[in-house]
């Protein structure tokens, strides 16, 4: 995700968007992150929480792929006689609903696990996901943040150095294809974008393509420049999906509703680009960035995608950081 990686989960029910809404009552407004990160006091605790008692959606799509949404990023599952294949590990404390959900879908062990980007919504799982025999596999940015401390400036957070049974032993630098069950599974790394380790995943049979954190399903992204993203790597990357899409194709965001196509990511770039239009023009001006945050260059949006943890405001600054 991230906001920052573990902060932002689905649309539906996520602490943090609680946390937020009860400070925007109490003060009359949207709470900064750091005020966010304050009300909230361990917000890692608090999404493990979330996550411990939130349900396991199945989204069941097409030549056994499928979404399990409900523990941090929105999960890909591929199932069949090979071994089952995760795209994405969620919350570790969500284990034992997401292991509930999976044999729903097959009895078969979970022999593959592949991490979109380092951050924690995505990546939590990881470890007991190896432990348990899935071989972990990731961009070669993912490695390095996860085996070191890596801090989100944007977020005023620390993020420990993960345990080694967590990081990723198969490593991408720029696109692997993968056969299993039957499927033709295409790893592409489109550049930094959201970070600068974001892979996408493509089910080439069942025309099912997953974006990771590039796609932000009706709400705001986060872009963590701390980890090396930016707004345009990520305009660019949702413009190469665009390209690798037909309508037929099922998309799949990081966050946000699940199930999503080639118009609904045509909309989300086309609302990207025209805020960092607006953006870079004022700064241009010399505007500093409070007056570029009052003067609200992404209303015309906001009520369409403004209405989640990335508030307007924070989105503005993010788009500030990088034009």
């Amino acid at each position: 995700m991230s906001v920052p990686h573990h902060h932002v989960m689905s649309r539906r029910g996520f602490c943090t968007c609680c946390v937020v809404a009860a400070g925007a009552t109490a003060l009359g407004g949207w709470l900064t992150p750091a005020q966010a990160f304050v009300e909230a006091r361990d917000i890692v605790d608090l999404v493990r929480a979330d996550a411990a008692k939130r349900r396991i959606t199945v989204h069941s799509l097409r030549r056994g792929v499928s979404i399990l949404e409900g523990s941090g990023g929105n999960i890909a599952v591929l199932t069949g006689p090979d071994g089952n294949m995760f795209v994405d590990a969620g919350i570790t404390v969500s284990r034992l609903r997401i292991l509930e959900a999976v044999k729903g879908l097959s009895r078969q062990p979970i022999t593959h696990l592949i991490n979109t980007h380092w951050h924690f919504d995505h990546t939590d799982g990881n470890q007991w996901l190896n432990q348990d025999g899935a071989t972990i596999i990731a961009h070669e940015n993912t490695h390095k943040h996860l085996l070191a401390a890596q801090r989100v400036e944007d977020w005023d957070y620390n993020f420990p150095t993960a345990p080694l049974s967590a990081v990723p032993s198969e490593l991408v630098a720029s696109e692997k294809t993968l056969s299993l069950n039957g499927a033709t599974i295409a790893l592409l790394h489109p550049g930094p974008a959201h970070t600068d380790g974001d892979l996408t995943v493509t089910f080439g049979e069942a025309d099912v393509l997953h974006c990771g954190d590039i796609y932000w399903n009706g709400i705001y992204p986060f872009i963590d420049y701390s980890t090396g993203g930016s707004i345009d790597g990520t305009i660019k990357a949702a413009e190469a999906i665009l390209a690798a899409a037909t309508s037929k194709t099922i998309i799949i965001p990081g966050h946000g509703k699940p199930v999503s196509n080639r118009a609904e990511l045509a909309a989300y770039r086309d609302m990207l680009a025209d805020i960092r239009g607006t953006v870079a023009t004022l700064k241009r001006q010399g505007r500093p960035v409070d007056d570029i945050v009052a003067a609200k260059p992404t209303a015309a949006h906001d009520a369409q995608w403004g209405q989640f943890l990335i508030s307007p405001a924070f989105f503005t600054r993010l788009v500030y950081q990088g034009v």
